[in-house]
């Protein structure tokens, strides 16, 4: 015990001496980077999970739209080949496929993934597999392939997700369990969406203007990022074919348009139409998001495979949460999983540039952003759901491909950005992304949720 005491005095002897006659190499420093706002700067790390790539299709309208006789191997396939000829990343060296997908039949949904590959021209080496947490599903695979990077699983990963509501209606297969009698919340995960929207309105007060105000808001916004050619950088045109309903003739085309956008809707257009999940309801066909069809995908790698291939990096990925919320009201779940992820990421609500909404239904997305308190023109910038469709698995993926865009063209006015969606049978997720322009960490500041039950000893500042 002398000896250990002994060798630990010198050794702290040297430290304090070094301490005294050298400066550190690294410091922390305030400064403003020009940004939104002036951070503490600190070296990057190598392991950042980074997004090098995001592509989605066109988003088009199910059973009439675009895509309604298309395969969902052949949306797969698109996003799948684009994300490979944008990055120039040689397919066998992704580790891991992952996508969201939520009413296709799970194993053919899960068999339809892997013969996109091959059709993208993935080699066999490299595996697939689905994930399903209904609306968030796209953001889900996201979330799980930038862990299994974090964890070493691999380097190089794809995320993304894909929906084909011509082909995969909504609708509830089999029994049901009697059992669900005995609890309220089991019961109400069986209540139709729309019948949730009314109650959120309800409960928190969200009238029917408002809600067509903001239904239009959505359809003005996104025709004039159509118009703009805002979402030419994300979407990829797919070469397929259309039917004629009526003679079967099969047309050639290129679809490289959102075809749920209408130009000059107004909210006394909405204020016209009326309610169908309720008598007296608030919750219309217009201040609801579309059935559609389409896919997304992002590619994912560590900071040091992306500089060592030179390869642009889009944005980081600082953090995902998921949480349960009442499935009377499941449309709250954005304004519960937000302030969590943000906090996860040391961060702040103020400290968020950009935010991505889902617009399930306008009475939820209205509710979320006055719940959290947040500047209008930072949610949905270019639109939502309502106007651009919610194609349920791969919403998630397209969000994030919308705002990694978005805050490109922002440049330093966005550094950080969320995507957020409600999730059926009561839960919201979130996600928070950094733009891929910056060369610092965020603030770490601590988190409490993650804090609790730690000995005083084991919380750090």
């Amino acid at each position: 015990m002398h000896r250990a005491a002994h060798r630990q005095s010198v050794l702290l002897g040297h430290l304090a001496a070094a301490g005294a006659t050298e400066q550190p190499m690294l410091g922390a420093q305030h400064t403003s980077a020009g940004d939104s706002a002036a951070y503490e700067r600190r070296p990057v790390s190598c392991d950042d999970v980074v997004i090098v790539s995001s592509c989605r299709t066109a988003l088009c309208k199910a059973k009439r739209g675009s895509f309604k006789d298309t395969p969902v191997d052949d949306l797969i396939a698109a996003v799948l080949k684009e994300t490979i000829r944008r990055t120039g990343v040689e397919p066998e060296a992704v580790g891991d496929v992952c996508f969201g997908s939520v009413m296709g039949p799970s194993s053919q949904r899960a068999n339809e993934c892997r013969i996109a590959m091959f059709l993208a021209g993935f080699p066999e080496s490299v595996p697939v597999h689905t994930v399903n947490r209904q609306c968030s599903s796209g953001l889900q695979a996201i979330a799980q392939v930038a862990a299994s990077i974090r964890a070493g699983f691999y380097t190089v990963g794809i995320a993304g997700g894909v929906e084909s509501m011509t082909t995969n209606p909504m609708a509830w297969e089999g029994a049901i369990n009697p059992r669900v009698a005995e609890s309220q919340c089991a019961q109400d995960c069986l209540l139709p969406m729309g019948i949730t929207s009314e109650n959120v309105a309800a409960q928190y007060g969200v009238s029917r203007d408002t809600q067509d105000e903001f239904a239009a808001r959505s359809h003005r916004l996104a025709a004039a990022a159509q118009a703009a050619g805002r979402f030419r950088d994300e979407i990829v045109p797919v070469p397929t074919a259309l039917k004629d309903p009526k003679t079967g003739e099969e047309k050639r085309v290129v679809i490289d348009q959102d075809d749920g956008i209408r130009p000059g809707t107004t909210a006394a257009s909405l204020g016209q139409l009326r309610p169908v999940f309720k008598k007296g309801g608030t919750t219309t066909a217009g201040n609801s998001s579309q059935v559609t069809d389409g896919a997304a995908a992002a590619m994912l790698m560590t900071r040091a495979e992306a500089d060592r291939r030179g390869l642009l990096i889009l944005g980081i990925f600082r953090s995902f949460a998921a949480v349960g919320v009442p499935p009377a009201v499941m449309g709250i779940g954005p304004a519960v999983a937000i302030p969590a992820a943000v906090e996860m990421a040391g961060l702040s609500i103020d400290d968020i540039d950009v935010f991505e909404i889902n617009e399930a239904f306008a009475s939820q997305a209205v509710y979320s952003a006055n719940k959290l308190g947040l500047d209008m023109d930072k949610v949905n910038p270019n639109g939502g759901a309502i106007a651009l469709g919610h194609p349920l698995g791969c919403t998630g993926a397209r969000q994030t491909a919308t705002l990694l865009y978005e805050m490109q063209r922002r440049g330093k006015a966005a550094r950080f950005g969320v995507v957020s969606m409600c999730i059926g049978s009561g839960m919201g997720a979130a996600a928070v992304f950094e733009r891929g322009g910056e060369i610092d960490s965020p603030p770490r500041r601590p988190v409490a949720s993650q804090l609790a039950g730690l000995s005083r000893d084991a919380q750090v500042s």
